[in-house]
């Protein structure tokens, strides 16, 4: 039987998403392991988007006098989304699945496109705690997850949990 191979996007800890979401994307990679051997790259995102506070917690700052706290500039996307693939990786072995990892300090939709150009993939897995694209852009279907979806159809599975924060 040949080893099917699958594309694990990652912008968070798969363990938090995977709780968040109640075992599903855990479930899923669990599922085509039992359809026989799988081989999951995990590509984890270092670029996260830029955190823009809204303009209505802004105003109640001010009037309360507390103003919200935005991401820490000396943070390590780039440490932070090492841990995550070693943490993804380590996990997909240990549920019997032969797993790697790569960083893409790209934005999603890219990042995908430029693995998936360079290797063969059955299908691809987004776990992502981002809302991909603006509201205008889901609107009008123009938005990563939309645009990954007409190149890989139903072998695409997103996954989303909450948005992350800073």
């Amino acid at each position: 039987m040949d080893m099917r191979r699958f594309l694990l996007v990652l912008d968070m800890d798969l363990l938090a998403i995977d709780e968040e979401l109640d075992l599903e994307p855990i479930n899923h990679i669990v599922g085509q392991q039992e359809q026989g051997p799988c081989e999951v790259t995990v590509l984890s995102l270092a670029k996260t988007p830029e955190q823009k506070l809204p303009a209505m917690e802004m105003l109640l700052g001010a009037k309360v006098g507390k103003f919200p706290v935005a991401p820490r500039p000396d943070h390590d996307v780039s440490a932070s989304a090492e841990h995550r693939m070693n943490l993804a990786v380590r996990h997909l072995k240990m549920i019997g699945c032969e797993a790697s990892g790569i960083i893409s300090d790209q934005d999603l939709l890219p990042a995908v496109r430029a693995e998936t150009r360079g290797h063969a993939y059955d299908g691809v897995i987004v776990a992502t705690g981002m809302q991909a694209g603006s509201r205008l852009a889901r609107l009008l279907h123009l938005d990563p997850v939309r645009r990954l979806r007409r190149r890989w159809g139903k072998r695409l599975r997103v996954f989303e949990g909450e948005p992350v924060a800073g």
